[in-house]
């Protein structure tokens, strides 16, 4: 397994050789790579011949061991990431590239460098038998060239240390008296009492050095980039896992054991079998299906370790043939808790649900049942059908219940059923794939359900819906999944549907307008909203909230306002309000423009056409019946009923007497004189 910490060893500029032991592994040049030169025959005094050359490029170590010795004096050096590169040569070479991890460079002897060797021995002792000692094979091509050259060669190959002493004896007992061959075989034939010649060059030495040094620099160069990536993979809070064609684990990360019960850790074990088993045997079924298949799995939902988990199995191919796997895993109730983060934060604010229960003003018995059912309801995620007339407040409620639910601070989504043809109508629920239909936007659109998911939607006017989308509207709230136009999969949603109306969907159903199913789908939790004619006692405060909330927008002061509630006072009373708060909203808001401030003198003192007649302005007066309006008369003469005669001001003598006969009970004493409280309490101060 590879290892996914980052390793970090600070070394200092010193000569080109240094100790090799643990208390100069701190002080190696981070800058250049690490080179291990091991020998322990004559080898190693040409590469201290070489290595000054290249000081400025790689630190060298010498190792004066062989083998297995070499292998543990190198092993803690290799761990700790400071030699990247190991020189050697012939069976010590070869042993210790089976043995370590690092690659191995070996110090190469070319023809040249044999016929080189051989022809200094044949000229320092001519007539000679010459023994050639070589690591692996023997060169056929130079036993055929020794009746050519006058030499008598004999030729031996060894692979391990105990070979070279064979060989050498052989050849000693063959007559050899010159043995040619790397510094062991030399070694061994001086202490047999012949002669010796070192079969590696200079320019052999110096050519594994360049490999060498290069090599060492590739090495650190995409360590160091293996370093970065696996620190920030570990880091991932998704688990990964790489593994081999055979589906061998060869790397994971902390996120991954974590997901699949492993246990979490900052650092992987390096070595950790059973943690690799267990890894590579939870993963297995996806790792075949893939190989079989040979096709990604793109985000699938699995259980695995008792969780629930989002995977994905990617196939690594290089150089056009595949080499492995990479599977990638996500906690699924952290992707959905991150969905809900993102749609919170990316939703437009008009996806904001504004009104709270509270904000229904009013203290009728009627109204404190809405209210009532209404937080019920809210904590449950049962589908609610708001009833009433227009205009009594059934978004406002609807926004209320969504405010007062859990689903709180997640969207809240308005649409009106009958704003919008039936195929735009099709398209805004539910959305649509790109080039589902003739003008479809580019890239697709997601439906009002995908927008409101985690949240709630509010379906106004919901008994205008056309027949054909009932059906699909039927299947999203049984099943709970939208199927976009032009899709070939559903996608779940997650929504709480509140639906409005103000027609009777029972009589609908009846006459067939309505799907039955349908209605009793949406008639689980049903509130209706009173009209505003049977809650009358609520209409004078709720006027007055009105007023104070766009006083600012309308110029009132606080005397405007009394006047504008003293004008409107008999509609309050009297008036059956067929449009509900929505007509009281607006004839407060006209009431406020024409009458004004208190200080505008709206009055008789104006010119005749400067106001229009009350009757035109005021329809509303009519229609309850000219005895029960009261005039307005903020400092002088104001409108009066149509078909009565004008008659004079009233003084403020006349208030005080009025007052007088009332026993100061200022109500009484505006009836008697037919003139609003406003104007009565102006009269006093004046």
């Amino acid at each position: 397994m590879k290892r996914f910490a980052e390793r970090f060893v600070q070394e200092s500029r010193v000569s080109p050789f240094a100790p090799f032991s643990a208390n100069r592994s701190a002080a190696i040049d981070a800058g250049r790579p690490g080179i291990a030169l091991v020998s322990i025959s004559r080898l190693q005094s040409l590469c201290e011949a070489v290595a000054p050359r290249y000081a400025e490029r790689a630190k060298f170590f010498p190792v004066r061991e062989g083998y297995g010795a070499a292998v543990a004096a190198l092993q803690a050096y290799v761990d700790a990431g400071s030699v990247d590169v190991v020189l050697s040569a012939g069976s010590n070479g070869a042993y210790l590239r089976e043995n370590l991890s690092v690659p191995v460079v070996m110090v190469k002897v070319n023809g040249f460098d044999v016929l080189s060797a051989i022809t200094r021995a044949t000229a320092t002792w001519p007539q000679a038998r010459i023994g050639l000692v070589l690591h692996e094979a023997v060169a056929q091509e130079l036993a055929d060239l020794g009746p050519l050259l006058n030499v008598d060669l004999r030729q031996r190959a060894y692979r391990s240390i105990d070979e070279v002493r064979l060989a050498v004896d052989e050849l000693v007992a063959q007559g050899c008296r010159v043995v040619v061959g790397a510094g062991m075989a030399c070694d061994l034939a001086q202490q047999a009492g012949i002669d010796s010649v070192f079969l590696y060059s200079l320019a052999a030495v110096e050519e594994a050095f360049e490999r060498s040094v290069e090599l060492a620099r590739v090495s650190r160069q995409k360590e160091a980039k293996r370093g970065r990536l696996n620190t920030i993979v570990a880091h991932l809070r998704d688990g990964v896992a790489a593994f081999d064609e055979a589906g061998q684990l060869e790397a994971v990360n902390p996120a991954m054991l974590e997901l699949l019960g492993s246990g979490a850790t900052h650092q992987i074990p390096k070595d950790d079998e059973d943690t690799s088993a267990r890894v590579a045997r939870s993963l297995a079924p996806l790792l075949r299906e893939t190989r079989a298949a040979d096709q990604p799995v793109d985000e699938r939902i699995e259980q695995i370790g008792g969780r629930a988990l989002i995977v994905s199995c990617v196939p690594i191919v290089e150089q056009g043939a595949r080499a492995g796997f990479v599977v990638t895993a996500q906690d699924a109730v952290v992707a959905q808790r991150i969905d809900r983060s993102l749609r919170t934060s990316q939703r437009p604010r008009h996806l904001v649900a504004r009104h709270r229960l509270d904000d229904l003003i009013g203290a009728s018995s009627a109204l404190e049942r809405v209210r009532r059912l209404a937080r019920a309801g809210a904590a449950h995620d049962a589908t609610v059908l708001l009833t009433g007339e227009s205009g009594t407040g059934k978004e406002l409620v609807a926004q209320g219940i969504h405010n007062a639910s859990p689903r709180r601070g997640n969207p809240f989504v308005a649409f009106n059923c009958s704003a919008l043809p039936e195929g735009l109508i099709e398209s805004e629920l539910f959305g649509h794939e790109e080039g589902a239909f003739t003008g479809a936007r580019r890239g697709g659109k997601p439906g009002l359900f995908e927008i409101a998911h985690t949240g709630t939607i509010f379906l106004d006017e919901i008994g205008e819906m056309p027949a054909a989308l009932q059906s699909r509207l039927l299947r999203v709230l049984q099943e709970r999944e939208v199927m976009k136009l032009g899709a070939v999969r559903a996608t779940p949603v997650d929504v709480r549907v509140v639906a409005a109306t103000h027609r009777d969907l029972h009589a609908r159903v009846e006459q067939g307008a309505f799907r039955a199913d349908l209605y009793f789908r949406l008639n689980l939790l049903q509130i209706k909203l009173p009209p505003l004619r049977e809650r009358r006692a609520d209409i004078a405060p709720l006027a007055r909230y009105l007023l104070d909330r766009s006083a600012r927008q309308y110029g009132l002061s606080a005397a405007g306002l009394e006047q504008v509630l003293a004008f409107l006072d008999p509609l309050f009373a009297n008036y059956a309000w067929p449009g509900n708060v929505r007509e009281l909203e607006n004839l407060l808001a006209r009431a406020a423009i024409y009458i004004g401030d208190a200080t505008r003198q709206i009055s008789g003192n104006l010119a005749a056409d400067a106001l229009p007649e009350w009757q035109v302005v005021f329809p509303e007066f009519a229609r309850i019946g000219s005895a029960q309006v009261e005039r307005i008369a903020p400092a002088s003469q104001g409108p009066v009923a149509a078909g009565t005669a004008p008659r004079a001001a009233v003084t403020r003598q006349d208030a005080l007497r009025a007052l007088d006969q009332s026993d100061g009970n200022r109500a009484a004493a505006s009836r008697a004189l037919g003139i609003g409280r406003t104007t009565l309490w102006r009269l006093l101060k004046s």
